[in-house]
């Protein structure tokens, strides 16, 4: 059997064209509908694959994009990250994954990777950058979008839900629940989304005449979130919890059930943030402030395709999302 390839030549004479004809259709260049159709039809017909990587070489564009994620644990990502690659490959690029820790020298070593494999754009996923990362990027002439986490440099555009209004809600939404000590298990501290989040919530807090009991950093992990949740009951004696995002509060839920013996929401009131699909699982019933992820996937994508042709300068876009109020938290009468 062989595995010859067949060449663009090949393809060009049986379709009664020129070569170069077939290298712009592949490349995406004006052709007549009459020539392309001739083209693809031959192509097909002698099992011919266009070199992608020629093709970039010749038209400037690799058409992928990189994508940098932090953490897949969180329920919120795998969710975001199938649609950011539908919507791209719908744009008619492909996505490049690349897991690294939040900040630091991984993420470097990543962004070096991508620059190496001369992406057209890299969208971040609660991933921050350094200054030096960013001009980097800058001078390479490849746009950045962050999803789902910002930072305080200007240059850097940026797509979130709006984590101050959201964590307002909650604190009113607990509040108007008639519970007095009210504590939060924040996502961690170093982020941007946990911070706005916890800001919102202890301004809601103060609005409604009320104040936060505690507030113990979860780090977004299992881990800190079950821990957090032994202090807050054993210690602070907390009769409800704003939880930084919903992965934590499936785990501050099954500790006050199993370990402690509580009773969600009779005991004590839950409230997370992101709306994943496993917050509607009987199991949890979970009331969360739900991130607009098919929202928050458009803009990015279409702020990074406004970037890659050169129509946009940096933008920072927060979108608000819902409170979906389901069972684990008392609800306010009226």
């Amino acid at each position: 059997m062989s595995h010859r390839k067949v060449t663009s030549l090949e393809v060009a004479a049986k379709a009664g064209v020129s070569q170069s004809a077939v290298s712009r259709v592949f490349s995406g260049a004006s052709a007549s509908e009459k020539t392309a159709k001739k083209v693809r039809a031959a192509a097909q017909e002698l099992g011919y694959r266009p070199n992608v990587l020629a093709r970039s070489l010749i038209t400037g564009r690799s058409r992928i994009i990189g994508l940098i994620v932090a953490y897949l644990d969180n329920q919120f990502y795998p969710v975001a990250l199938e649609r950011l690659s539908h919507a791209l490959q719908e744009q008619g690029y492909h996505i490049m994954i690349f897991m690294a820790s939040a900040r630091g020298p991984d993420v470097d070593r990543v962004i070096n990777e991508l620059l190496d494999h001369q992406v057209d754009g890299i969208i971040t996923a609660s991933v921050g950058l350094t200054d030096a990362l960013t001009e980097r990027c800058e001078k390479a002439g490849i746009p950045v979008v962050m999803f789902n986490r910002g930072q305080q440099d200007r240059r850097m555009p940026e797509v979130t839900s709006d984590n101050l209004s959201g964590g307002k809600r909650i604190a009113e939404f607990l509040c108007a629940g008639g519970h007095e000590r009210i504590g939060h298990i924040s996502g961690w501290s170093g982020s941007s989304t946990g911070q706005d989040r916890a800001a919102g919530f202890a301004a809601g807090l103060r609005d409604a005449g009320s104040a936060l009991i505690a507030q113990l950093d979860g780090m977004y992990s299992r881990e800190g979130a079950v821990k957090a949740a032994r202090e807050m009951v054993e210690v602070h004696k907390t009769d409800a919890l704003f939880v930084g995002n919903d992965h934590m509060a499936f785990a501050v839920m099954d500790t006050l059930r199993s370990e402690l013996g509580l009773r969600v929401p009779d005991d004590i009131s839950i409230v997370g943030y992101d709306d994943v699909p496993m917050a509607a699982w009987a199991a949890y019933d979970l009331t969360t402030l739900r991130q607009p992820v098919n929202q928050m996937v458009s803009a990015t994508v279409g702020l990074l395709m406004d970037m890659i042709n050169g129509e946009s300068t940096a933008r920072k876009i927060q979108i608000q999302g819902p409170l979906v109020v389901r069972g684990s938290a008392k609800i306010p009468k009226g």
